[in-house]
């Protein structure tokens, strides 16, 4: 208000004359600026619609500035009036469009996830169709057959129809909307309808001869950018509230692709309509006619070319979202397959839970026999060897059911101290129990001394026997082959490295990712690695996976020491051992 009244002042000071219309146009070329700095101000969200919403009316503005600056041209530097057929007046009109464009974003409601070039597409064929409408309308009484009074006549009903539009279009959305947005339409409205006023009294005034630059007619018009900018800064200033969503959302990017393919279909048919009437209809001059026929033929190349580039862009967006229902279609079929898979695990769990507890019985009293057996002194020497070979072996085996039973029982995690060199044996031993292992074979690098970790022997145990059994699976289908499992220690951390010669990971990157898997289908649900990562996870360890130098897959598995504990080293020794797997 400030500025304006500084504004008023200074014009009735000067007067009317080339004074006062240098001085008004200096400032109206100089206010849009001010608008920009408010509009721009909210563009830089992490919304590309809102964005873009703020950078169309700030466009608005600044084509209206270029515009005023050929009319200061004319009046400033060539001290001329401004010609009745004025080329700048173009400019003028196309400034609405980016305001409709910004309409048709609607930035007020949240959706879901559109294309941005779809978008920019939108924009180019609103801004080719309406170009088109204004020199087939206007145009004509400027080039083909120069007219001021038919030229000022159809320019002002297009633009003054533009506006009106646009007016309607803030109004219908401050009514609609709620909270921050509602005032900021509010507004936008207001700037609009201002300026729609603004324009119509301008006009008048040009027809009577009363406007000159400068006048109090400028001084509404000045007012609509001071409002656009007050627009942006209460945007600005409740941008928290603008991310609540202000209205129903309704079918959201379904409704917006159904209305923009209506327009661009519109835009196609209305070319040939517009045709029929200057060929048929046309009671003006034949310049005229052979005019907006050429106009017609001239613009329907790039609406069609905008239409296709859409209709592409557009396949390539349901292609898109079609590949991503198919994705979450088949990992829900995963997890189907997985929750059917835990089922029978659960009841093969507690099928190998009671017969290893019907297996414990004989096998105690195999024991016992065989340790009586041992111990009888009246008994020949190659005997007591025999027996106690046979206590020997029923021990082995009373361990792999122990590490059966400890495996399939399903207890809350319990953090002990552990050698992890042992765990690593116990995992092993239990994979050994498949006799289907293709001729493959561990090979055990343990490390005498290590320091102990504190965890959960039964989850660790699941992580090496998991890791175990991928790798012997991969080497079975090229015909067998060595499983090297070293442990070592480094720095502050035990590390397990897990090295075979299979063919390798196809990508080592993503194997740990939910669903992830290179087995057949029903042969493997891509949950098992997913499962021991988090089991590490929570250890406070880290695995990792790549391909060997010389071929072949490498799980490292890194565990944090207790380095105040060294365990005492029970069933494994130092040095390296060699397993092998049973095969068939």
């Amino acid at each position: 208000m400030a500025f304006l009244a500084v504004y008023s002042l200074v014009a009735r000071y000067l007067g009317p004359g080339q004074k006062l219309s240098s001085f008004g146009d200096m400032v109206q070329c100089f206010v849009p600026l001010l608008a920009n700095a408010g509009l721009l101000i909210n563009a830089g969200t992490p919304h590309w619609r809102r964005n873009l919403f703020w950078m169309l009316l700030a466009l608005s503005c600044t084509m209206w500035m270029a515009g005023q600056l050929q009319w200061t041209y004319y009046e400033v530097y060539l001290r001329k009036e401004v010609p009745g057929l004025f080329v700048g007046d173009i400019i003028f009109f196309l400034r609405g469009i980016p305001l409709i464009a910004a309409l048709a974003l609607r930035p007020h409601r949240r959706r879901g996830e559109l294309s941005a070039g779809m978008g920019y597409l939108d924009f180019a064929l609103l801004l080719t169709w309406w170009t088109f409408l204004y020199v087939f309308v206007v145009l004509p009484w400027m080039y083909a057959t120069p007219t001021l009074e038919a030229y000022n006549t159809n320019y002002n009903i297009l633009a003054n129809l533009q506006q009106v539009l646009i007016s309607l279009g803030f109004a219908v959305f401050w009514l609609r909307a709620r909270g921050a947005w509602r005032a900021v339409y509010f507004h936008l409205f207001g700037a609009s309808a201002l300026y729609l006023a603004s324009s119509l009294g301008i006009n008048l005034a040009i027809a009577r001869k009363a406007y000159y630059t400068g006048s109090w007619y400028d001084l509404p018009m000045m007012t609509v950018f001071f409002w656009y900018g007050m627009a942006g800064a209460v945007a600005y200033r409740r941008r928290q509230e603008l991310d609540v969503p202000s209205e129903s959302e309704g079918d959201g990017p379904a409704v917006d692709y159904v209305w923009a393919s209506r327009f661009a279909m519109v835009a196609v048919l209305s070319l040939p309509v517009f045709a029929l009437y200057a060929l048929r209809m046309e009671h003006d001059t034949v310049a005229v006619r052979d005019f907006r026929l050429t106009v017609t033929l001239m613009a329907s190349l790039p609406l069609a070319l905008l239409v296709f580039l859409r209709t592409h862009l557009a396949d390539l967006d349901r292609a898109r979202l079609l590949a991503r229902s198919e994705s979450s279609i088949e990992n829900l079929q995963r997890l189907q397959a997985q929750m059917v898979q835990s089922e029978k695990l659960v009841s093969l769990g507690q099928l190998a839970a009671g017969a290893a507890h019907e297996i414990n019985n004989p096998l105690t009293a195999i024991l016992g026999y065989a340790d009586l057996l041992a111990d009888d002194d009246t008994l020949p020497e190659r005997t007591r060897g025999t027996a106690g070979k046979i206590r020997e072996q029923a021990r082995r085996t009373k361990s792999l059911v122990q590490n059966l039973l400890s495996f399939a029982r399903q207890v809350p995690a319990e953090r002990t101290l552990l050698d992890i060199n042992t765990v690593v044996t116990n995992a092993v031993q239990l994979r050994a129990l498949d006799l289907h292992n293709g001729g493959s074979t561990i090979d055990l690098q343990l490390e005498s001394v290590l320091p102990g970790v504190r965890g959960d022997n039964n989850q660790l145990m699941q992580v090496f026997f998991n890791i175990i059994d991928n790798a012997l699976h991969a080497m079975s289908e090229t015909g067998g082959g060595k499983l090297t499992i070293r442990t070592q220690r480094d720095r502050g951390n035990v590390v397990v490295l897990f090295a075979d010669t299979g063919p390798g990971i196809r990508e080592p990157h993503r194997v740990f990712d939910p669903f992830y898997t290179t087995k057949p289908v029903g042969k493997g649900t891509g949950l098992g690695l997913s499962i021991c990562y988090g089991i590490v996870q929570e250890h406070g360890g880290k695995i990792i996976c790549y391909n060997g130098q010389t071929g072949g897959a490498v799980f490292r598995v890194e565990l944090p020491a207790v380095l105040a504990a060294l365990p005492t080293r029970g069933a494994v020794q130092g040095g390296s051992a060699s397993v092998p797997t049973r095969s068939h």
